[in-house]
């Protein structure tokens, strides 16, 4: 230090305590950058004494260089320039040590003038910071890239409904990229009209799973199109000491696993539905081979009653009565008798656009349907299938037959073939404009005597029938499409060799 009595020096015993007394290495620097003093801490640190540190300059000390530091890396130069304080980060790691790191402060000391007299240079030990830095930093850098690619939608909003972040699923799952969402919308679009803030209710309410917190709930998703989306939803709110920051949610896209929970139901439904129809089969063979007995006796003598009376024999009404029930019944015991398939089908090679076509012919007599308007869109190839002609050729008459009575005879009757997408099997479809099929009876059109016609109009047996025959076929039998406008039946069949 200068000495005694100059105006540079640092006077006052107890600054000098207080400047030892220090427990960070600091020195005191001269404006040529001269190290005039240095507190106990920074000769403990430094392990050096204090004749071999004062009198040299700090890039003397500290590299054991001959030419100061550049300018724009130098604390004591840019205090000097600009009269305030300043802090330089520096770093050293000698190969194979760890690297550790030093904060510089330098604080100028002014005259009474506002002259700098001096500088001090405090030297923090920063290190486990800036390890603990890297590590936090490390582990964001883990948490944004395990975000980023987990398969489940993630959504950060603040508590102005700010979108913040989404991660690649919630873009694909909302339609919106982020920076569209942060540009267009507010989490609050991303549901229907008031759900958000039914959310945030829950979320708000301790008895809900606890405060901040969301369970997995049944919740529906708006996404860029407009479309509703089935999401199970997990939710929490992000707290700052006790200030709510912002919001996240956790969206599983449901419209699979529900699509999959459909389609068990409705094989289950079709194994069930096809148990029964093979032991209502049975049981319709069973019933239909007692009763056909009796019943052709029944239908024998009243032919000769018939033919035994005179025509204006009263008599003869009540036994045509009894000789058209009897027929009916016999018509029911063919149907029976169909529907259990007794005999085996008898397959040969059919062109599935004639076999259609004759069964056009079979509908009767044309001019009984002079209100009716048939549509024929064929396939322009021939279609080869493998199947019992009368069998096939029955199920196309009953579809036929079922579409021009739902129009009560007036209407169009849309008859059209051709191959699905894979190519391996030829497609009918069968439509009509009439009334359609009530959804309370749609799942049950298939059961075997279901039917809403007319008591005496019809059995219950022949969709039942049809369905069991193009299942024997190998082929399958369903409604496409019903409402006002109509309804459509599809048959598909498999094509022959293929």
């Amino acid at each position: 230090m200068a000495g005694k009595g100059s105006k540079k020096s640092v006077p006052g015993d107890w600054k000098m305590r207080l400047f030892e007394s220090l427990s960070v290495p600091t020195m005191i620097l001269s404006p040529d950058k001269i190290i005039v003093d240095v507190n106990l801490s920074f000769l403990e640190s430094f392990m050096t004494q204090k004749d071999k540190v004062v009198g040299k300059t700090c890039y003397q000390f500290f590299f054991n260089a001959k030419t100061s530091c550049a300018t724009d890396i130098c604390g004591l130069a840019k205090v000097l320039a600009d009269r305030r304080g300043h802090s330089t980060l520096k770093s050293t790691a000698a190969p194979g040590d760890i690297e550790t790191w030093d904060n510089h402060v330098f604080s100028p000391i002014l005259d009474e003038e506002g002259r700098i007299t001096h500088v001090v240079e405090s030297i923090h030990d920063v290190t486990p910071i800036k390890h603990l830095e890297r590590k936090l930093a490390g582990a964001r850098d883990f948490t944004e890239k395990l975000i980023q690619s987990l398969t489940t939608a993630i959504v950060t909003a603040d508590m102005n409904g700010r979108i913040l972040t989404m991660n690649p699923a919630a873009e694909q799952l909302t339609g919106y990229s982020l920076e569209e969402a942060r540009k267009k919308i507010t989490v609050v679009d991303l549901y229907p009209e008031g759900q958000a803030k039914q959310i945030m209710k829950i979320l708000r309410d301790e008895r809900m799973g606890g405060k901040g917190k969301l369970h997995l709930r049944r919740f529906t998703l708006i996404n860029a199109r407009g479309e509703e989306i089935p999401v199970d939803l997990s939710a929490a709110i992000i707290y700052e000491g006790e200030t709510e920051a912002a919001t996240v949610g956790i969206f599983y896209d449901l419209r699979e696993s529900l699509k999959k929970a459909q389609r068990e139901r409705e094989t289950a439904a079709l194994n069930a539905r096809m148990e029964k129809m093979a032991s209502l089969g049975q049981l319709a063979a069973g019933v239909a081979h007692e009763i056909n007995n009796p019943l052709t006796g029944i239908l024998f003598y009243a032919s000769l009653l018939l033919d035994s009376l005179e025509e204006n024999d009263p008599r003869r009404k009540s036994l045509m009565r009894i000789y058209e029930d009897a027929r009916r019944c016999g018509r029911i015991i063919k149907n029976l008798l169909t529907y259990s398939r007794q005999e085996p089908p008898r397959k040969e090679i059919l062109n599935l656009n004639a076999l259609l076509e004759n069964c056009l012919g079979l509908i009767g007599d044309r001019e009984f349907y002079v209100d009716l308007k048939i549509v024929k869109d064929l396939y322009g190839e021939m279609m080869l299938i493998e199947g019992d002609k009368d069998q096939l050729g029955q199920v196309f008459v009953n579809l036929v037959l079922n579409a021009i009575d739902s129009m009560n005879q007036k209407g169009t009757l849309t008859l059209r073939t051709f191959l699905d997408k894979s190519g391996l099997n030829g497609c009918i479809e069968i439509s009509d404009t009439g009334r359609g099929i009530s959804k309370e009876n749609l799942p049950f059109i298939f059961d075997p005597f279901f039917t809403t016609k007319a008591p005496g109009k019809g059995t219950g047996l022949g969709l039942s029938t049809a369905y069991g025959i193009v299942k024997e076929n190998g082929g399958a039998l369903w409604v496409k499409d019903t409402g006002e406008h109509g309804t459509t039946f599809a048959v598909q069949l498999p094509l022959y060799g293929l």
